[in-house]
């Protein structure tokens, strides 16, 4: 089940991939609201409503009492920030016209994880391991 809307919010990542592990710790690092980030191999994901397939497909975040994936997850996470810009740029991504540009751009990062910053080859998506 979700959080309350007083709990921290919660990010699910990816803790076997190098990328997601460094951009989560970026996020929990930087955030201007605490965030208590989670690899989802560790996380007790029936406490949050979510099952592993979720948790591998797409980063989640568990706040104010819902789940978010995805691109989603990102733009809550701008929006949680008390900077009024950081929250427009949040806004702007879930914008109808814009909203799917900012799924297709989560979805091209995320496929091509492995390659990033960080990734390594055990970064694939599980669907492109062989």
């Amino acid at each position: 089940m979700a959080t309350s809307g007083a709990a921290k919010p919660v990010l699910i990542f990816d803790g076997d991939c190098g990328f997601c592990t460094s951009t989560a710790n970026w996020i929990v690092k930087h955030s201007k609201v605490a965030i208590d980030a989670q690899p989802y191999q560790w996380a007790k994901l029936d406490d949050f409503g979510l099952t592993r397939e979720e948790s591998a497909a797409k980063v989640q975040l568990i706040a104010d009492g819902k789940i978010f994936s995805g691109h989603f997850c990102m733009a809550k996470l701008l929006l949680l920030q008390p900077n009024a810009l950081v929250k427009i740029l949040g806004a702007i991504m879930v914008l109808p016209g814009l909203n799917a540009l900012s799924a297709k751009v989560y979805d091209l990062i995320a496929a091509n994880r492995h390659r990033l910053p960080g990734g390594t080859p055990a970064c694939r998506m599980p669907s492109q391991k062989r």
